[in-house]
């Protein structure tokens, strides 16, 4: 799992233990994928999983799309927000291209009511969001992207494309552990430049009103005017 940069122990127990208890689910979710080694890493904290909640109320979410799903913590701490909200009408829509890590990710929608307001779409994030777009273009209140570095850019584009005005794109990673301030691994790294470039271009964008945050390993926040 990950974890707030430049907390250390001490202080993120006490970050996590000033926010509001996880739902069962969502505390099975993280402990489950803790377990599973290195690749646990990509699980968000439950400090982010708050703060998505909080983001889905504060743009009243009833539709949300999140490209790069995992073991499903993220849709489903979304989904219990939006569901308080709206009930049976709030749907996300989930892009991955595995099948493995999302068939863990029903699990716990299944525990917590809501897997049959979620649906998957495995495959190319590319494919499945032009696919989204036919389909819900100019009606999405929420997007979460957390996938391949180097295809932030495209999904952003895409994200700007369904969302409505005043809906809200975040993307997580976007601080890389650091190296995105390393003109070096800049240099070096896909991923890294891909991530340096992608703060520049909606820093710069007129499309939309931002701001980059540091909660976890960086989230970029970016609402659509």
């Amino acid at each position: 799992m990950s974890s707030s940069l430049g907390l250390d122990a001490q202080l993120t127990r006490y970050v996590r233990g000033a926010n509001r208890a996880e739902h069962p689910a969502l505390l099975r979710c993280r402990l489950e994928t803790d377990a599973m080694g290195d690749v646990a890493v990509m699980q968000i904290s439950p400090e982010q999983g708050a703060f998505l909640q909080i983001c889905a109320r504060l743009v009243r979410a009833r539709t949300a799309v999140e490209i790069g799903v995992f073991t499903g913590y993220s849709a489903l701490a979304t989904m219990l927000a939006m569901r308080e909200m709206h009930g049976p009408d709030a749907r996300l829509y989930g892009c991955d291209i595995s099948d493995d890590y999302t068939g863990r990710a029903r699990s716990y929608w299944q525990e917590a009511g809501i897997d049959g307001q979620v649906e998957l779409r495995i495959g190319d994030a590319r494919e499945t969001l032009g696919a989204l777009h036919g389909e819900i273009a100019g009606m999405v209140d929420m997007v979460f992207i957390d996938a391949d570095k180097t295809g932030y850019d495209a999904y952003y584009e895409a994200a700007l494309e369904l969302l409505r005005p005043g809906g809200l794109v975040l993307f997580d990673n976007v601080l890389w552990s650091g190296s995105v301030a390393d003109p070096e691994r800049c240099a070096v790294d896909a991923d890294t430049a891909a991530l340096n470039a992608l703060a520049s271009k909606v820093r710069d964008d007129e499309r939309v009103d931002m701001a980059f945050t540091t909660i976890g390993d960086g989230v970029l926040m970016a609402l659509k005017r």
